[in-house]
């Protein structure tokens, strides 16, 4: 059943500290908006400015059916620091949020929301809630996304600072990464079967126990990591005595670490012990070796950057093993086709064998980040898995387009990145051009991507816009002049990405094939020493990864310029 929502949001807003029915009957509503804010269910979010700081909150978020009585509990709260916080804060102030059609689960949802879309806010510096609870179906839900985004409207028009466009929140990073998105039946069933591994083995003091996660880019794995991640820090439906254990997430890549910690520090997702929660593996392994105790639970999101080889910062041989060896439970995701280096590649033997080990194995098979029929998702896998080419069958959904030049390609993404109704969007290349993370070319102030008369940088070499140097690669106003690589976009997502497939991706015969001579990322062309001492290339299987990751970055479209003249030629005529 559908209904059609003519109704809009009554929103107040009142002090915090000194609430009361009053408050609300001093206002003068009309009679009906007044009872949906007293008599009724509503949402509510408590916000405080954090002290000398300008544009910057402290907010809490819940619902009730009775706002009058729920304030007082809050405000009675002898045993929460946030609420005792808010309650001595004169500069605290409630937002009340009725509708006509509010009920119990609705007001869960819209609650669930608020606390995706607060986390995602640049001003906002902690929220609080003790869990998410997004719903199942119900007799409203079919409302619930154009009834919250005119609640978000109209707490935008009261404060625009804590309440950012709703296209500024769903392009951070934070966004993307947030444990309050409603999880599909995938995704949830994955995350119960975890949880029951985890208790099982913690239940019985078992250790080194590893929990495998599979799935390809873009299968939702992040989000079922962030969300696990919440749950065992914050739900009180399993048995996990939070005040004994450890819980550590860890992730191996710059721009992914960045986010997490940001996520950890607004959720304030802290060990009782002291130790930190978000790290990468390296310092972990070398903090958990100085004590006599193992970590209860280790989270390792994108395990397939893990090093599988020892390296100047690392005088281990394997994460992985050696995380084993310092953990109760290991949980990790791992994509064998999203390994990127020589340094991460696992011997057939060890891989089989780390396969055969793992408790369990769960796959996530769905695909959830791009946009678009079916027909367009087999298209890139085809092209990128079986090396061919086939025809493109138009998708209404999904912007697919082949440029004659990555001048007209940039001109492209750039106008797709300055309308906010289609989000952020970059220029990607394939690890072609010359690049060093520390000094310049002797020629010229960047290392650039050039292709006849068109250059532009790579990236993290711009200067960095103040206003968003704390913020991921590509969210960073600066980096639409930049070239991204894989290593900085792996682990997220573009509304539309304009790939340059480099010289190192070729057409012949029918097929693409990869040339490991034309690329300059060095780590995926040297020579891997194995364990019984041979060399071994990987360069063919290693840019064939690199391609994959690319492109699967774009939720809406991608944009497509080949520098060999027989790829651009298949391409075109597709």
């Amino acid at each position: 059943m559908s209904l059609k929502d003519k109704y809009s949001p009554i929103i107040e807003k009142v002090s915090y500290n000194s609430f009361s029915v009053k408050a609300i009957k001093d206002k003068k509503l009309p009679e009906k908006d007044e009872q949906l804010l007293l008599d009724y269910p509503t949402v509510y979010i408590i916000d405080d400015k954090v002290s000398n700081k300008k544009h910057s909150y402290s907010v809490y978020v819940g619902e009730t059916s009775d706002i009058n009585r729920r304030t007082r509990q809050h405000q009675n709260d002898a045993t929460r620091e946030d609420f005792k916080r808010l309650g001595n804060s004169k500069t605290s102030e409630m937002y009340i949020i009725g509708h006509r059609y509010f009920n119990k689960s609705l007001t869960l949802d819209i609650e669930n929301k608020l606390l995706q879309y607060l986390l995602s806010s640049e001003s906002v510096k902690n929220v609080s809630n003790r869990r998410g609870n997004p719903q199942n179906d119900y007799y409203t839900s079919d409302m619930m996304d154009s009834i919250f985004s005119k609640v978000w409207r109209k707490l935008h028009s009261l404060n625009s600072v804590l309440f950012p466009l709703e296209s500024v929140i769903r392009d951070s990073a934070l966004f993307k990464a947030s444990p309050f998105h409603k999880l599909t039946k995938e995704q949830d069933d994955a995350k119960n079967d975890i949880i029951l591994q985890i208790l099982s083995n913690l239940s019985q003091n078992l250790e080194g126990q590893l929990i495998l996660v599979e799935g390809e880019a873009g299968s939702g794995k992040t989000v079922l990591m962030s969300s696990l991640l919440y749950e065992l820090f914050n739900s009180d439906e399993f048995p996990i005595d939070k005040d004994k254990i450890s819980v550590h997430l860890l992730v191996n890549h710059e721009q992914q670490l960045t986010v997490y910690q940001q996520l950890a520090k607004k959720l304030g997702l802290k060990n009782k012990n002291g130790a930190e929660v978000i790290m990468k593996p390296t310092s972990f392994i070398n903090s958990q070796s100085k004590t006599d105790s193992k970590a209860d639970i280790v989270i390792v999101d994108e395990a397939h950057l893990l090093l599988t080889q020892g390296k100047q910062s690392y005088q281990g041989k394997n994460h992985l093993k050696d995380l084993l060896a310092n953990a109760k439970v290991v949980v990790a995701v791992f994509d064998e086709n999203q390994i990127l280096t020589t340094e991460q590649v696992w011997e057939s033997s060890d891989l089989a064998e780390i396969r055969l080990d793992a408790q369990c194995v769960i796959s996530l098979r769905n695909q959830m980040r791009i946009n678009a029929q079916q027909s367009t998702i087999d298209w890139i896998r085809s092209l990128v898995d079986e090396q061919v080419i086939y025809p493109f069958r138009k998708d209404d959904k999904y912007d697919f387009r082949v440029f004659d030049s990555p001048q007209e390609m940039y001109e492209a993404i750039k106008e797709k990145n300055q309308d906010q109704e289609h989000g952020i969007s970059r220029m990607l290349a394939t690890y072609d051009w010359k690049y060093k993370q520390n000094g310049k070319p002797e020629d010229d102030q960047y290392w650039n991507v050039r292709i006849g008369d068109f250059s532009m940088p790579w990236n993290l070499q711009l200067p960095k816009d103040r206003a968003t140097k704390n913020l991921s690669w590509a969210e960073q106003k600066q980096t639409i002049a930049e070239v991204g690589s894989t290593y900085t976009i792996q682990g997220f997502d573009l509304n539309y990405a304009a790939v340059i497939i480099g010289p190192s991706v070729k057409y012949r015969d029918g097929k693409i094939v990869f040339d490991p001579s034309a690329s300059c990322n060095e780590k995926a062309i040297r020579n891997r020493t194995l364990a019984d001492g041979t060399k071994m290339k990987f360069g063919e299987t290693l840019l064939k990864n690199e391609l994959n990751v690319l492109l699967t970055r774009g939720v809406n479209g991608l944009y497509l310029f080949a520098v060999d003249e027989e790829l651009q030629k298949a391409l075109k005529e597709v």
